[in-house]
């Protein structure tokens, strides 16, 4: 039985602790539900297909559950076509939100981005990784959440690393239960912001199409909050605070009886497979990076038209990945539709 929350909505539904194996090569899956409008073809060898054939279509996928830290393992091939993205996202109903963002014109690299509570009063905390040629090959894109750090992973090597230090406001850690959400969409449609257009690569030429994402397979695995819950069905908010000590797990039993603990520890110390070196990431807003350098105390100071800012939040990047700030601003609107983050633009279809 489903309990409300202090607003009044059913809790997030825990993924809980048996890992989740999903193979879209055979076929679909109710682990996810299709987004109004969407409708997928399953191919036996690449997975889902995603397809972009017009300016709004936006096949999107949602899971039912939810992790509350975990890791997400996907195998991805993402769709070409200029002004056309691929995404893999997580998000919260507090609107935390961690991504992987490909653009159908960029053969070299995949994008990361992460937002707090819905807060884009900035663009300035997406970074980029090289990988090899994303559009032509798959690879496994991981995302290992945990209270204190976020790895973004590429094959098995950690790209970008994420400290929760505690920072708050749009350069916020992370933090809430979250969805999973896949999908392709067009950036690089008529009625988009110029700025959306010149993130995407420019307008999309839909002379060529389909242009097709493919979704091969999955794994998710839900921490549980990350302080040694061994079971969950679901998430609860205590407060409006949007912390994850205020949120507690809650394992209803077979019996209809339930149990909560609170995730308020801070005991516990995740690890990470990142070997490298912590520093602080550039939060200047600006559209584009052009220098970096490393102070002898760790800092990066990225310099965008003379002017250099850093955050709170520590980031580690290894030598595959970018500590550049993203170029070009997030969308934040299609249509008439205020967007937030990643997620909210793969949400938005227009029937």
């Amino acid at each position: 039985m489903l309990t409300l929350s202090i607003d009044g909505c059913p809790n997030p539904q825990a993924v809980g602790s048996k890992a989740v194996d999903v193979d879209f090569r055979q076929g679909a899956n109710s682990f996810f539900k299709l987004a109004d409008g969407t409708s997928l073809k399953y191919d036996s060898s690449l997975g889902a297909v995603f397809s972009i054939s017009k300016e709004t279509d936006a096949p999107t996928i949602s899971s039912n559950k939810y992790i509350f830290f975990g890791q997400v393992d996907v195998t991805v091939r993402a769709a070409r076509g200029v002004g056309v993205v691929t995404s893999f996202v997580l998000q919260s109903d507090d609107l935390d939100e961690i991504d992987w963002e490909w653009l159908g014109g960029d053969a070299y690299e995949v994008q990361t981005n992460f937002f707090s509570k819905g807060c884009t009063d900035t663009y300035d905390r997406g970074g980029f990784s090289p990988v090899s040629d994303p559009i032509a090959n798959f690879h496994t894109y991981t995302i290992k959440w945990t209270p204190t750090q976020l790895d973004w992973i590429i094959d098995g090597t950690v790209v970008r690393t994420l400290q929760n230090t505690g920072v708050t406001g749009c350069a916020g850690y992370p933090q809430t239960p979250m969805q999973i959400k896949l999908g392709t969409w067009v950036a690089g449609r008529a009625d988009a912001p110029q700025g959306t257009i010149d993130w995407a690569g420019g307008l999309t030429d839909f002379s060529d199409i389909p242009f097709d994402g493919y979704y091969q397979s999955l794994r998710i695995v839900d921490y549980m909050g990350g302080q040694g819950a061994t079971e969950a069905t679901e998430y609860q908010y205590s407060d409006r605070s949007g912390t994850w000590q205020s949120i507690k797990v809650v394992n209803s039993g077979s019996s209809g009886s339930s149990s909560s603990s609170s995730s308020s520890s801070s005991s516990a110390k995740p690890t990470s497979s990142s070997t490298s070196s912590s520093t602080k990431s550039s939060t200047t807003l600006a559209t584009v990076t052009s220098s970096s350098s490393v102070s002898s105390n760790g800092t990066v100071s990225t310099t965008t038209h003379g002017a250099t800012s850093t955050s709170g939040n520590q980031v580690s990047t290894t030598a595959a990945s970018s500590t550049s700030v993203s170029t070009g601003a997030a969308p934040t609107a299609v249509g008439n539709m205020v967007a937030v983050g990643a997620a909210a633009l793969l949400g938005y279809l227009v029937l």
